[in-house]
């Protein structure tokens, strides 16, 4: 760090040349944000660690002027070369500017830009941008004769213009495309944004617009033939579907193909075996040949065919044959039907490293219907610090239908989003030497369901069954962890779960605007037992020695548990952003169980947690395991809270950089005798909120992120006194190295 530090950032500056060190942007009118101008420069400044620390700089520099030896062009490509100011692309920014301030009316804007030139060879750029008053919207009307454009244009519930706002251009235009879209909804297929246009008349010094708007020029003096194409509506009179393997191929698709299957509205064209058959086809297709041509059924075509496994992309176009009439081509990119995958991986639970592999295979077209084959396979070995090693084998099946099966729903509600179901069976075998040894079996039915552009997806697991049985357990192991006084007797018994959940997902994430701060919510509830217990109450049925209905012989839970997660991410460029991160979650036992099911309690600490911690050491609230040992069994709990920051910043090639502050604990709902100090209250929790910091290094490859975070305690409740507070920290007992992939949150 130090040699990186020490090496100029100016060394591959010219003499007479300056680099770009600082741009600053200020505005004189809080209206105009001047960070909403940063899109329309047309040099900015490498990027700075933390702001300032121009670490991609010093790394190229470190690299000599002999570009034909391998090390000079290694630190070339993982470092910047340094940003050489240009003066004439800092004027053509504040043109670039001062016409986005025309467009949103400010017609009196000016920016200008001042240069301070530091030593050595840097110079930093400050513009001002003075927008001056802006020009109104005195009056908005549409002068056109035709009845339905007419109507279409002038709804103010649906209008990006309105009266007494600023005299936007950009307004105006994006005004001009969804007048253009809603009459393409109405079947007017040739209407296009262009033939519309604007006359604007502004009294003099007065800063105020009336607009018209009316058909452009070229549409009123076009000849008749194409005013009467333009205002015409279109039905869509057939759909033909073709399987190609190059989409962009220049052959018209009917002169491909010989043998078809034809209903008379639909044509399958094929020259062996179409992809998909032929109801598969129909059903995800939003356009129906006998109804108006509409922009919305071609959108939400592309969405429902593009979501099918077999289908790797499609392209719709149509073609007028005859007056009035549009036919359909719908051209599918097959996918691969079969993958395979084999992956490794290390791991390390409460002390004990391990190793876990597994091999995947999916067929995305078993049935030729888009349903989604999928099985996979896995097997874990653990070494452990006391006792015999320890084994785990285990897989799951998956068959996933590319719609809603649901009875009596019609096509037509389907086809409004995009649904699958999915058919699941699970199995996995634990072998674990001087404790127990467990299987668990499961079987499952989910929906799942999306919105338009993705921004909102739904899971319903409409009834999971879950069995775990655990033919042996050693007498140590009862002793410790299955007395009458521990609250987890009941997860190391034979017992039955069959719960229904609901989770969803919401994203404001545009994929167009990178940039663009965005969040992410995502939220869960579930509950179990409540059917069975209904049962077994109308039945009279069995009970154990603590009052427990048995359905065959086997004690099933019965609980409600709820989730929720809260996600911002502030982007300041395309190399830093601030991420803030909020995870609540609830269960609670009742009826038939004393206690959640492990499986289903919480843990705190680890790579995704409070990370001043090892995973399964923090909590619940003040309990601190006995002898320092990790206490898996005991250190869990029934509420979380998890509240993060994290600042990330890329470094240099693929390696990013982050700072980070946790906080967070588990509780239990009930006072426990095996968890002193582990309940939740109201006048004392947050006085159990565990607090730590941290850096990490992270190596993005986009399809998949390696982290290595170093975490240090700030506040450890299960302390006492001024304790609590690890100002002096130690190795062994404050601080915690994680290894993970992907990011936290």
């Amino acid at each position: 760090m130090v040699a990186l530090s020490s090496c100029s950032v100016t060394k591959y500056v010219p003499d007479g040349k300056y680099l770009l060190n600082k741009v600053k942007l200020v505005s004189d009118d809080k209206r105009v944000h001047a960070d909403s101008l940063k899109s329309y420069l047309r040099q900015t400044p490498n990027t700075g660690v933390f702001g300032a620390w121009k670490l991609q700089v010093n790394i190229y520099s470190l690299s000599g002027p002999d570009t034909t030896k391998r090390i000079n062009r290694l630190l070339r490509k993982m470092g910047d070369a340094p940003e050489i100011y240009d003066s004439t692309l800092t004027i053509e920014s504040c043109q670039q500017m001062t016409r986005a301030l025309n467009n949103e009316g400010f017609y009196s804007a000016q920016v200008t830009y001042e240069e301070v030139y530091k030593r050595p060879k840097r110079v930093n750029v400050i513009y001002h941008i003075h927008s001056g008053e802006p020009y109104l919207l005195r009056n908005y009307r549409v002068d056109i004769e035709h009845p339905i454009l007419r109507f279409v244009a002038s709804d103010p519930k649906q209008s990006y213009v309105h009266s007494g706002e600023n005299f936007s251009i950009e307004n105006l235009d994006r005004e001009r495309g969804l007048v253009a879209e809603r009459m393409r909804e109405r079947g007017y297929y040739f209407f296009e944004k262009d033939f519309i246009s604007y006359s604007a008349d502004s009294a003099l010094n007065s800063r105020q617009v009336d607009v018209t708007m009316r058909l452009s020029n070229a549409l009123q003096q076009s000849s008749d033939s194409l005013k009467d194409k333009v205002f015409s509506t279109y039905i869509v009179n057939r759909v033909f579907f073709y399987s190609i393997d190059d989409a962009s191929s220049t052959k018209r698709p009917d002169t491909i193909f010989t043998d078809t299957i034809d209903d008379g509205r639909y044509v399958v064209a094929y020259s062996k075996r179409s992809l998909l058959r032929p109801k598969v086809m129909i059903g995800n297709c939003a356009i129906k040949p006998g109804e108006l041509y509409n922009d919305h059924d071609v959108e939400r075509t592309y969405e429902l065919l593009n979501s099918l496994g077999p289908v790797r992309y499609s392209n719709i176009s149509f073609r007028e044959t005859a007056p009035g009439e549009l036919t359909c081509y719908i051209v599918l990119t097959p996918n691969k039907r079969m993958t395979f995958q084999v992956e490794a991986e290390g791991t390390y639970s409460a002390g004990d490293w391990g190793v876990e592999v597994g091999a995947g295979y999916t067929h995305r077209n078993i049935f030729r219907g888009a349903e989604a084959l999928s099985i996979n396979a896995k097997a874990a070995y653990e070494w452990r610090q006391a006792g015999s090693n320890a084994m785990e084998f285990g897989g799951d099946i998956a068959l996933k239908f590319p719609t809603a099966l649901v009875p009596f729903l019609k096509a037509e509600k389907k086809q409004r989003m995009v649904t699958s179901t999915a058919i699941k069976f699970n199995y996995n075998y634990q072998l674990r030497p001087g404790e127990y040894n467990r299987t668990i079996a499961g079987a499952g039915i989910q929906y799942r369901w999306q919105g338009r552009n993705s921004r909102f997806s739904h899971t319903l697991d409409l009834v999971e069954f879950n069995y775990v049985y655990l033919p042996w357990v050693s007498a140590s192991f009862r002793e410790h962890f299955m007395g009458s006084t521990s609250i987890l007797r009941y997860s190391y018994e034979d017992h039955f779960i069959m719960r229904i959940g609901y989770s969803g997902y919401n994203s404001n994430f545009r994929a167009s605007q990178p940039l663009r701060n965005y969040r992410v919510i995502r939220y869960n509830i579930e509950t179990a037992g409540n059917l069975l217990q209904g049962i077994c109450a109308a039945a009279n049925a069995k009970k154990d020695d603590d009052g427990a209905y048995l359905v065959g012989n086997i004690r099933f839970s019965q609980y409600v548990k709820a989730d929720f997660e809260f996600t911002y991410y502030q982007i300041f460029n395309k190399s830093h952003r601030l991420v803030y991160h909020v995870q609540l979650g609830v269960g609670y036992p009742y009826g038939n169980a004393s206690s959640l099911p492990f499986e289903k309690r919480y843990f705190a600490g680890g790579a995704t947690g409070v990370r001043g911690w090892a995973a399964r050491t923090l909590g619940p609230g003040t309990y601190r395991s006995q002898g320092g040992k990790i206490d898996v069994n005991n250190q869990t709990g029934d509420i979380n809270l998890q509240l993060n920051v994290e600042y990330r910043a890329k470094l240099f090639w693929k390696i990013h950089g982050a700072l980070f502050v946790d906080a967070g604990n588990i509780w239990t709902i009930r006072d426990y005798e095996a968890q002193p100090g582990g309940a939740f209250k109201w006048d004392s929790f947050y006085k159990e909120i565990a607090l730590a910091y941290g850096a990490g290094l992270r190596l993005d490859f986009d399809y998949f992120v390696f982290r290595v975070d170093y975490g240090v305690k700030l506040y450890d409740p299960s302390l006492t006194g001024s304790d609590k507070w690890r100002r002096r920290p130690t190795w062994k007992n404050d601080m915690a190295f994680h290894f993970a992939i992907n990011y936290p949150f």
